[in-house]
Parts: C-alpha cells; structure tokens; sequence
C-alpha cells in the first residue's frame, strides 16, 4: 500500500475532491485486507503521537532539556527526541522512567471507546 497527498486544486474553473474527500474515496477503495493493515498502522501512529506528546508535556514542565532528562534516565538525548517525535514507540517500563525523571508518577487508563 502507498500513501499518497492530495491536495485541493481548482483546474480550468472545475474544482476538484477536497483532501478529505480524497483521503475517504481512497480508503474506500481499499481492499478489506489493505484496509485493515492502514487502519493498525494509523492507530499505532496515533499511539506514538500521543506518547510523544505526553513525554513532550511531561519534560517541559519538569523545565528538562531533552540532555537533561536523557541523563537522569541514563539514555540518551536522540532517544529522548526519537520518543518526543513519534518516531519511537516507548515502553511502559520507559515511560516509568521518564515520569520518574520529571518528579512525575505513571498512570494508565483505559477508558471506553
């Protein structure tokens, strides 16, 4: 499967299919197989962004720089960036550590759909 962007153009006064009604038109045209593998790849990125905005809030409110933090967990500083950017997926034991480095206590819900 390829992701593609479209984007809203007017070509000779005719509008064309606004990103969303692209975006909705290509998903329906999917497969049910193709379908189901964009739909766990979109709900693990949206996992990851939220993680890396939770450790994003979490460091600056502690007033962390990313070297900082990085020391008090015993990482490093492109592990801290690679989990404040999505482009990695934390643990929970990582997490546990991060909250601990920002004087912070973990919690996990799981709340209804």
């Amino acid at each position: 499967m390829r992701a593609t962007c479209y984007v809203a153009v007017k070509a000779r006064g005719k509008r064309m299919s606004s990103y969303t009604d692209r975006r909705e038109q290509i998903l329906n045209d999917l497969s049910p197989e193709d379908r189901a593998v964009f739909d766990e790849a979109y709900a693990t990125a949206s996992l990851a962004m939220e993680l890396a905005e939770t450790a994003y809030r979490a460091r600056e409110t502690a007033g962390l720089t990313q070297a900082e933090l990085a020391r008090k967990m015993g990482t490093t500083q492109s592990a801290i960036a690679a989990i404040e950017s999505g482009a990695r997926t934390p643990t929970v034991e990582l997490l546990e550590r991060l909250a601990r480095a920002c004087g912070r206590r973990l919690t996990i819900s799981i709340d209804a759909a």
